[in-house]
């Protein structure tokens, strides 16, 4: 009975990590200070001296990360600053 639940679990295990292809996580890093959206499921190690102390997820897009980040009360407000306009590749002339 204890190896066909263990066989289980191995079964959902494994169908839950070819789900979460092309998903995003927010986490809290130590380290950075911030909560930064990542693409890959993070290894939680805050409890053992490492940087990254929580971690949500997995979102299907990026907006729904973004989403999730801004809702989290720890995480510190992000502001989005738009690229800055290039200049026309045109002719310089003097």
């Amino acid at each position: 009975m204890k190896s066909l639940l263990l066989a289980g679990a191995m079964v959902v295990a494994t169908g839950t990590c070819g789900l979460a292809q092309g998903a995003f996580w927010v986490v809290g890093d130590h380290a950075t200070s911030k909560c930064e959206i990542v693409t890959r499921n993070p290894v939680i190690n805050g409890q053992v001296g490492g940087n990254i102390w929580f971690g949500t997820g997995p979102y299907k897009s990026l907006d729904d990360a973004k989403l999730a980040r801004s809702t989290i009360r720890v995480c510190p407000v992000v502001v989005e600053e738009e690229p800055a306009a290039e200049a026309p590749a045109g002719d310089k002339s003097d």
